[in-house]
């Protein structure tokens, strides 16, 4: 069976990556998600004839979005 060492600096190396990781998921599923709801907002605007719910669902959605993604990075405990 080996032995095998852990050093403090690999360990804090480990986690700052893990944290970089987990930003830029987090990243990554914002844009997608604000993508999608950008889409929806420009079928409700050009094919369903309704530009200012789309407007308003669009910028409320951001909002949303914005929101719901602080209050995620600041509960997480990475």
């Amino acid at each position: 069976m080996a032995v095998i060492e852990f050093d403090a600096a690999g360990t804090q190396e480990l986690r700052e990556h893990w944290r970089s990781f987990l930003t830029f998921e987090r990243i990554v599923l914002f844009a997608v998600m604000h993508i999608a709801l950008m889409l929806a907002c420009l079928a409700l605007a050009f094919l369903g004839h309704v530009p200012l719910i789309a407007f308003l669902l669009g910028v409320g959605g951001t909002l949303g979005l914005i929101a719901a993604f602080v209050i995620m990075a600041t509960n997480s405990r990475t």
